[in-house]
């Protein structure tokens, strides 16, 4: 890898202007060390830096990017868009078609509303949830990370735990005490929960596959007991599938454990890439949103036009068929080439892994919880990720972060990252 001197004189000269120099915590580096790359360009499964070094990427923008970068068709469909204009605060049909797609694909959501973010979906759905129920707690789970707004915060995983800030300062205490958390996989920690609030429980909020702590998995069983447990005391099951719709399987997790929830949360891929997120469920709840219901919400730049181009055009290529057994073929081998690379090395590690989300942790055991994920040790990934970074491969940042396998990577580039990660594994012992 060449010598980063611009990222390194660009990171100086960003620090000056952005808390940290960067716009996102986990881009600034601090859990692995070493100067951020500037990247100028992506093309495929690449990115490019201001030095002019090339990386296999795995990041993928976190998530949106399931094509890869600069996917031609979105890239056409975009320059076509933009020509007409970047956003009107007015409604266009684009919006239509784009809810016509995600609902057709998860029948749940029977209606929707798009919005800019998936912090910004998430807030909507609960303050929609305790609207509906009439109740104002909320439980969420441990090293569950559903955006930065006030109350969501408490053992909010990925970015927090990589920074290791136990939850942020600024949010009132009077809004944290509406958040109950429970532990990941534990559906008799709700049953307490709802036990103890029966008639106080507004929403449960999970994601299906945590992405956030790193990727766990659900035991079988979790889900459904979650589903019963909200039918059971009138509160609602939120499903936040910002990572893992259209990501796990074009129905999203819910497609694949077969449990309907309420109210699901979208994100990243419905925009292609671009700034998008959306909130829906049974109308029956939706119709309580403005300009149909009391319950405000609002966005100058919802369903704007290059958002819900992107996300169409994405979606098309998305429900062809095999692109979803393309992608587990991929990931299959990239993990189970880790694997043996581990092994051969003599390096004790987990590999969480739902479709093309995995992530390798450096423990012994099986992740299945935040408590199980925070024993990774952070300092061995970070000499693992520094060790990828110099050969040329993008890797998460964190250890509590999910990387991304893209229908733009390769047989060749899987190839090309095993031997790296054989290398990077080796150097550990």
């Amino acid at each position: 890898m060449k010598e980063s001197a611009h990222s390194r004189r660009l990171f100086r000269e960003a620090q000056k202007y952005l808390p940290g120099g960067v716009d996102s915590p986990v881009r600034a580096f601090k859990a692995v060390g070493g100067t951020p790359p500037f990247i100028v360009k992506g093309q495929g499964s690449r990115i490019y830096d201001a030095d002019g070094n090339e990386f296999i990427d795995y990041v993928g923008s976190w998530g949106p990017l399931i094509l890869g970068h600069a996917h031609p068709p979105v890239v056409k469909a975009l320059k076509q868009a933009v020509e007409r204009g970047t956003s009107y605060g007015a409604p266009t049909e684009l919006e239509i078609t784009l809810a016509r797609m995600i609902s057709a694909a998860m029948p749940s959501l029977e209606m929707m509303r798009l919005v800019s973010s998936g912090t910004e979906a998430a807030m909507s759905a609960l303050r929609l949830a305790r609207a509906f129920t009439k109740r104002d707690k909320i439980v969420k789970f441990a090293g569950g990370y559903h955006g930065h707004a006030d109350g969501l915060l408490a053992k909010g995983g990925s970015g927090l735990a990589t920074l290791g800030i136990p939850d942020s300062p600024g949010v009132p205490a009077s809004y944290a005490r509406n958040t109950l958390v429970a532990p990941y996989n534990n559906a008799g920690a709700v049953a307490r929960l709802f036990e103890r609030y029966p008639e106080e429980i507004a929403a449960v909020i999970v994601e299906p596959v945590v992405a956030n702590m790193g990727v766990v998995a659900p035991h079988p069983g979790f889900l459904t007991g979650l589903r019963d447990l909200t039918s059971q005391f009138g509160a609602l099951l939120i499903f936040d599938e910002v990572i893992t719709g259209f990501r796990l399987a074009y129905g999203g997790a819910q497609a694949i454990y077969g449990i309907t929830p309420d109210l699901t949360c979208l994100g990243k891929i419905i925009g292609g890439g671009l700034p998008v997120g959306a909130y829906g469920g049974r109308r029956r709840i939706m119709e309580m949103v403005a300009p149909l219901g009391p319950v405000y919400q609002a966005g100058t730049l919802s369903g704007n036009p290059l958002a819900m181009t992107a996300g169409i055009e994405t979606l098309k290529v998305l429900r062809q068929p095999g692109v979803y057994q393309q992608l587990e073929a991929k990931s299959s081998a990239l993990a189970g080439g880790i694997k043996k690379a581990a092994a051969e090395a003599g390096i004790s590690l987990y590999i969480g892994r739902v479709a093309s989300l995995l992530t390798v942790f450096f423990t012994a055991k099986a992740v299945v919880d935040y408590e199980s994920a925070r024993q990774a040790d952070t300092k061995l990934f970070a000499r693992f990720f520094q060790n990828l970074l110099s050969a040329g491969i993008y890797w998460p940042p964190s250890q509590f972060e999910a990387a991304f396998v893209s229908t733009a990577h390769t047989d060749k580039d899987i190839q090309l990252t095993l031997g790296a990660v054989k290398t990077a594994l080796s150097s550990l012992g």
